[in-house]
């Protein structure tokens, strides 16, 4: 038998495959992607996972006509390579390259963008429901990952599906983890459930037997009534058929043929239906099953010892974990929440040292902040970690639960700002817009590691609510930054006295703007350099005196203009009626695809050649 891969042309040739050409696919899948992925990074193990799965999918449906959803999406690397994309795999992630998401612009095979979790069952509702008014006829199938199912999001959309009885098919992909492991009732239920997969075996002897007598016959005519009976005794609760869809599972996720016949199964029913699929996050590669946390997203990595290429220096992350821990060791009042990221946020070591201070509420964002707000109207000094891209589905939670009670949660923003390669749908570059709208909120951010351990200290004491934004990564080593210990609200730092235009930059952009002060200075453009330790409350004292000098303003930050620091500044300057001209950069109002950071910089004008450029013809033209 050859190699299928590199004679594969088009997802045809899987429904023709034989089970053991199937197999013998899934094991060379899973070598490409290996070695792809060790070259250019991305999600490994969650990909791993699903080799069999996706393509038993594909050998029972022909997706030319049906519709596959996938939640999250970080695991569709196998449906990219099925559906003409192989030859792209080198670019992954890369600007102008292959996306790490589904993106309908990139494939007709790619039905619903994704990128955040807990999305899939609902999209699916929607193309089904979008189906039948139309008349249409073609199967919609929505995978979605155990963790995923922790957001209330999907548990809303399986309540609808089952009350209406939309026909459609839920692959649950169980593989006890999100990105770390699972937590909270659902994880306790599916693993009760994965414990007992003998309810469709008893089901189909009981039936058997009882067919073979008279007797047999008549009871079976009220069968509905024993087999819920052998429902609630097998499967606790049995939550999904009592919501309305009919269950099947749990199913080996790695047994080609017990998925196929399963799926087909599925398939003929009328209705909503489950797919309990049991799988091993990071199947076949030794150092992603034994460590499925580091491979979920992985830089680029040695293939033979599992070990990442490049050694990262200090991060925001770590300089946010270590601080927090020895800031609880002092005060038995802090208390810090995640939502399915502890690694990912560095609170790893808060969790070990604190465990009855330290709560993963699962992919529950909204659950979290207003948990967060319950937890401070008792005295205690809740922190809560996110990303903020992810931040970005509390929003309402933030505005009603947390600021309008002035109550003092922490909010711990990591990746503010571009994050590089997971594209439009993980930037960080709305959080000081949708923060800056929301009365009582403070927004603070460092310029450099050092200073975000001092800021966190000096906002766990305070009792109002307040944002910190950090980025993802470290420092630019070209600067040795001295880090601000004391605070006040709203007053920003000069960094030097002098110059004939003001650089007002948050946060990592201050070393931006320390590179623009630079170049501008062989062009004899003297600067004055301000952090904006607070992006809000501005401190207005300070621009008030920058106002009076008539100085020239620029502002800097890694956030959309709209509503940004800019805005602010711009509409402070305008309310002084002084013609004063303030020059902006940020992003335009528009999403930022994935790439490396450097090069997004650089294309969205943000590196400090294009600023300094941009500033230095203003002055000319002036």
């Amino acid at each position: 038998m050859g190699n299928i891969l590199d004679s594969y042309n088009n997802i045809e040739q899987i429904s023709k495959m034989s089970y053991n050409e199937l197999e013998q696919f899934s094991e060379e899948i899973r070598r490409f992607l290996i070695e792809k992925v060790s070259k250019t990074g991305g999600h490994l193990a969650s990909n791993l996972g699903v080799v069999e799965l996706t393509l038993s999918l594909y050998k029972v449906f022909d997706f030319n006509i049906d519709k596959l959803i996938w939640d999250v999406g970080h695991q569709s690397y196998v449906h990219k390579i099925l559906t003409g994309r192989k030859d792209q795999f080198d670019t992954l992630r890369m600007y102008g390259g292959l996306s790490g998401f589904p993106k309908r612009s990139e494939s007709k095979y790619d039905v619903f963008d994704t990128g955040h979790s807990s999305t899939s069952i609902s999209a699916g509702i929607g193309i089904a429901r979008a189906r039948d008014i139309l008349k249409d006829n073609y199967h919609v199938i929505s995978i979605i990952g155990d963790g995923a199912l922790t957001g209330g999001m999907a548990l809303e959309a399986l309540n609808d599906v089952g009350f209406r009885k939309t026909k459609m098919i839920v692959i649950l992909n169980d593989n006890a983890m999100s990105i770390s492991s699972n937590v909270g009732g659902l994880s306790v239920y599916l693993g009760q459930l994965r414990a007992d997969p003998n309810y469709t075996r008893i089901k189909k002897t009981v039936h058997n037997k009882l067919e073979k007598s008279d007797i047999g016959k008549n009871i079976a005519s009220s069968m509905h009534k024993i087999k819920d009976g052998i429902k609630n005794f097998v499967i606790p609760g049995m939550l999904f058929e009592n919501m309305g869809l009919k269950y099947f599972g749990p199913v080996d996720g790695h047994n080609l043929k017990e998925l196929i016949t399963v799926i087909e199964a599925a398939k003929n029913i009328e209705g909503p239906s489950i797919i309990h699929v049991k799988t091993i996050k990071g199947k076949g590669f030794r150092f992603a099953e034994e460590n499925p946390n580091k491979f979920h997203g992985i830089d680029p990595f040695n293939r033979l010892t599992g070990e990442v290429s490049n050694k990262k220096s200090e991060t925001y992350s770590n300089v946010f974990g270590e601080t927090i821990v020895k800031l609880a060791e002092k005060d038995d009042k802090i208390v810090a929440v995640t939502a399915a990221m502890p690694d990912g946020t560095s609170l790893t070591n808060f969790a070990k040292r604190f465990p009855e201070r330290f709560f993963d509420v699962g992919i529950a964002e909204e659950h979290a902040v207003t948990m967060c707000a319950g937890i401070a109207t008792c005295g205690l000094k809740p922190v809560f970690a996110v990303y903020s891209t992810f931040l970005q589905r509390a929003y309402d939670q933030v505005l009603h639960d947390v600021c309008i009670q002035e109550l003092p949660v922490v909010f711990a923003i990591d990746r503010g700002g571009i994050v590089g390669n997971d594209g439009e749908t993980h930037q960080g570059i709305f959080d000081i817009s949708y923060l800056n709208t929301i009365p009582n909120m403070t927004i603070m951010s460092p310029k450099c590691t050092k200073e975000l351990s001092y800021m966190l200290a000096w906002a766990i004491d305070k009792n109002y609510p307040i944002a910190i934004r950090y980025p993802r990564g470290g420092d630019n080593p070209s600067f040795s930054l001295e880090p601000l210990d004391k605070f006040v609200l709203g007053k920003w730092e000069e960094l030097n006295s002098e110059g004939e235009i003001a650089i007002i930059a948050v946060g990592r952009m201050v070393q931006t703007a320390l590179e623009v002060q630079e170049i501008l200075k062989e062009l004899e453009i003297k600067t004055k350099i301000i952090s904006t330790t607070f992006i809000k409350p501005i401190d207005t004292e300070l621009l008030d005196c920058v106002i009076e000098s008539n100085m020239k303003i620029i502002t800097i930050e890694d956030n959309i203009l709209i509503g940004g620091l800019g805005s602010t500044v711009t509409q402070y300057v305008n309310s002084k009626n002084k013609a004063i001209e303030v020059l902006s950069f940020g992003y335009k109002d528009k999403y930022i695809c994935h790439g490396d950071v450097d090069t997004l910089y650089r294309i969205n004008g943000l590196d400090s050649n294009s600023i300094a450029r941009v500033i230095s013809e203003s002055i000319k033209e002036k």
